[in-house]
Protein backbone atom coordinates (compact mmCIF):
# COMPACT_ATOMS: atom_id res chain seq x y z
CA UNK A 1 0.00 0.00 0.00
CA UNK A 2 1.56 3.20 -0.95
CA UNK A 3 0.11 7.09 0.51
CA UNK A 4 1.01 10.06 -1.07
CA UNK A 5 0.10 13.64 -0.31
CA UNK A 6 -0.15 16.09 -3.66
CA UNK A 7 -0.53 20.18 -3.02
CA UNK A 8 -3.27 20.78 -5.58
CA UNK A 9 -4.10 24.74 -5.07
CA UNK A 10 -7.25 24.64 -7.74
CA UNK A 11 -9.26 23.69 -4.56
CA UNK A 12 -11.50 26.68 -3.48
CA UNK A 13 -14.56 25.02 -1.86
CA UNK A 14 -16.12 22.29 -0.15
CA UNK A 15 -17.44 21.56 -3.70
CA UNK A 16 -13.77 21.36 -4.95
CA UNK A 17 -13.36 18.72 -1.80
CA UNK A 18 -16.37 16.68 -2.25
CA UNK A 19 -15.36 16.31 -6.35
CA UNK A 20 -11.64 14.98 -5.44
CA UNK A 21 -12.80 12.57 -2.96
CA UNK A 22 -15.50 11.52 -4.83
CA UNK A 23 -13.83 11.12 -8.19
CA UNK A 24 -10.42 9.58 -7.47
CA UNK A 25 -11.99 7.09 -4.87
CA UNK A 26 -13.92 5.84 -7.68
CA UNK A 27 -10.16 4.75 -8.68
CA UNK A 28 -9.69 0.88 -8.90
CA UNK A 29 -6.92 0.28 -6.14
CA UNK A 30 -7.82 3.34 -4.02
CA UNK A 31 -7.97 2.84 -0.43
CA UNK A 32 -8.61 6.24 0.75
CA UNK A 33 -8.99 9.89 0.09
CA UNK A 34 -8.50 13.12 1.83
CA UNK A 35 -8.71 16.60 0.45
CA UNK A 36 -7.74 19.81 2.62
CA UNK A 37 -9.69 22.74 1.56
CA UNK A 38 -7.56 25.08 4.16
CA UNK A 39 -3.98 23.08 3.04
CA UNK A 40 -5.23 22.53 -0.45
CA UNK A 41 -3.46 19.21 0.23
CA UNK A 42 -4.91 15.58 -1.02
CA UNK A 43 -3.37 12.44 1.07
CA UNK A 44 -4.36 9.67 -1.28
CA UNK A 45 -3.79 5.80 -0.01
CA UNK A 46 -4.19 3.15 -3.04
CA UNK A 47 -2.60 -0.46 -4.23
CA UNK A 48 -2.39 -1.83 -7.98
CA UNK A 49 -3.92 -1.19 -10.14
CA UNK A 50 -4.25 2.30 -9.03
CA UNK A 51 -0.55 4.38 -9.68
CA UNK A 52 0.50 8.10 -8.99
CA UNK A 53 0.75 8.65 -13.37
CA UNK A 54 -3.30 7.31 -13.07
CA UNK A 55 -4.01 9.11 -9.92
CA UNK A 56 -2.47 12.29 -11.24
CA UNK A 57 -3.68 11.84 -14.69
CA UNK A 58 -7.57 11.91 -13.12
CA UNK A 59 -7.10 15.25 -11.04
CA UNK A 60 -5.92 17.21 -14.38
CA UNK A 61 -8.80 15.37 -16.31
CA UNK A 62 -11.04 17.08 -13.68
CA UNK A 63 -9.81 20.64 -13.54
CA UNK A 64 -7.96 19.76 -10.15
CA UNK A 65 -4.13 19.40 -11.28
CA UNK A 66 -1.30 18.30 -9.01
CA UNK A 67 0.92 21.18 -8.44
CA UNK A 68 3.60 19.19 -6.58
CA UNK A 69 4.56 15.60 -4.13
CA UNK A 70 4.76 16.50 -1.13
CA UNK A 71 7.12 14.22 1.19
CA UNK A 72 6.91 13.75 4.73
Amino acid sequence: MTTVTYSVPAMHCGHCTHTIEMEVGELQGVQSVKADLDTKKVQITFDAPASEEKIKTLLSEIDYPVSGLITL
